[in-house]
């Protein structure tokens, strides 16, 4: 799945140059984004979040990333190394990850996000 893998590193680099348009594009209204930590953001407050600079994305770069399709949906698994400024500290650490797309209008948008960060 190409465009999956396309719209994902798309979004991934929307989050670094803290580009609200894009990820309003990427982002489905109804998303649910649960962070590595628990906290779970809607689509305003993750853009909200990137954008003010309270969650500074430095990079995400990712790994064994998975796409399988199910009619209009897609799952992506995968691993990456995370490394954000959150809240004035520098944050480096691994996560694996669900992220799910689902094409509605012809469309595929982002509709969910889980991490979960590994040990160090």
């Amino acid at each position: 799945m190409d465009e999956i893998i396309a719209l994902e590193n798309r979004r991934i680099e929307a989050m670094i140059k803290q580009d609200a348009q894009a990820l309003d594009e990427i982002l489905a209204d109804d998303l649910s984004y649960t962070h590595s930590t628990a906290r779970v953001e809607t689509k305003a407050e993750f853009i909200s979040s990137v954008t003010s600079g309270r969650t500074k994305y430095r990079s995400m770069e990712q790994d064994d990333v998975q796409v399988r399709r199910y009619g209009d949906t897609a799952v992506v698994t995968g691993h990456a190394n995370v490394h954000v400024d959150a809240n004035g500290r520098e944050i480096k650490f691994q996560i694996r990850f669900i992220d799910v797309y689902a094409k509605r209008d012809d469309v595929w948008r982002m509709v969910a996000w889980q991490s979960t960060k590994l040990p160090d």
